[in-house]
């Protein structure tokens, strides 16, 4: 047998015509199909969204009216800056006794302080007592706030009386033994045109003459505090008291969410805490620059809320919340995005005043 007859004929290959009905025209088809079906799907989902959210935008109030705000980028969180987790290790006092105590101060070994629900609290040998309460009852919720008080910023005045910032019913005189509370500045009392909405720290001279105190706004009340730190409202002020006169004078305008307030350890300036903008106002109120403002610290870290004198000569300054960098900051990425923050808040209409 000859070697070509035991192999198999092949047939010669012939090129293939593709018809409507090959497997090739029907996998095109699927895939248009498919990119169709996707496209319709995507189209939908993005309308669904947008139009409540035009209605959103067009229907619904905004109870704030924000306005731009510029800040620098905010400083690297790295040497001196860096974060780290000590105060994770401090002892927790009297935990789930005390709700939300604010300002601390310490007459001997008694410590004073003021609570979320209105109270002015003594702390003797660990036993809670409630001396005071500037606002009434009922106090069970922050819906509550207005009516039962909200004791911020406390001070010992030089007889070891207390001298207290309530941010609905302004400065009071309390004496720690009997609870007895004076008033010293309510907030009826207008002042240059402006109300009193939000008294919230306040410094003291040594010989007591002169109360220093931060009203945070004159629209926004200290339960919508978050409204005035995303409308930017430059409405705050600082504030002088003297307790023999009785007279109270307006030294600065124009801050945005004014807070934590102390004077310099020779009582020539008073800094005051710009929470919203990061930064640390001063204003003198003696000397060569009586009545004069500078920039004593900007573009902090975090966002400044209290401030204290410390032991080495400087300044304790407690951060409400950090301005990550390397990282992201909601205060700084919504600074001048005014219409994000109107979309935030949009709501129904509600009486915020």
């Amino acid at each position: 047998m000859k070697e070509a007859a035991g192999l198999r004929q092949r047939r010669p290959l012939r090129p293939q015509v593709i018809t409507e009905d090959s497997p090739a025209q029907d996998a095109k088809e699927g895939s248009t199909y498919s990119s169709k079906v996707f496209r319709v799907t995507f189209l939908t989902l993005a309308v669904s969204v947008a139009v409540p959210l035009l209605g959103v935008t067009l229907l619904l109030d905004c109870p704030i009216d924000p306005q731009p705000i510029s800040l620098k980028e905010p400083p690297l969180l790295v040497g001196v800056l860096e974060p780290n987790t000590k105060l994770r290790k401090a002892e927790r006092l009297w935990e789930n006794q005390l709700v939300g105590p604010e300002s601390i101060v310490n007459i001997g070994d008694v410590l004073f302080t003021g609570t979320a629900d209105g109270k002015i609290i003594k702390i003797e040998d660990g036993e809670i007592q409630t001396i005071a309460r500037i606002g009434h009852g009922p106090c069970g919720g922050p819906e509550d706030e207005p009516t039962c008080g909200r004791p911020l910023g406390m001070r010992v005045g030089p007889n070891n009386t207390l001298f207290v910032a309530d941010a609905y019913y302004g400065l009071h005189e309390v004496d720690p033994d009997t609870g007895e509370t004076k008033t010293l500045v309510s907030t009826k009392t207008s002042m240059e045109g402006q109300k009193l909405s939000f008294v919230n720290d306040l410094t003291v001279t040594r010989d007591g003459r002169k109360i220093y105190f931060t009203d945070s706004s004159s629209k926004w009340k200290r339960q919508h505090y978050l409204f005035l730190v995303m409308e930017g409202t430059d409405d705050g002020r600082l504030l002088e008291y003297d307790t023999v006169t009785k007279e109270v004078k307006v030294l600065m305008v124009g801050l945005r969410f004014p807070n934590g307030v102390q004077l310099s350890p020779a009582e020539d300036f008073v800094l005051v805490l710009e929470t919203t903008m990061a930064r640390i106002r001063r204003y003198y109120v003696s000397g060569l620059m009586k009545g004069g403002a500078d920039m004593f610290v900007e573009n902090m870290p975090g966002l400044p809320d209290n401030i204290r004198l410390s032991s080495s000569g400087g300044y304790w300054v407690a951060m409400a919340a950090v301005r990550p960098n390397p990282g992201f900051s909601l205060l700084d990425f919504l600074s001048e995005k005014t219409w994000i923050k109107k979309m935030i808040f949009k709501e129904r209409k509600r009486d915020y005043l």
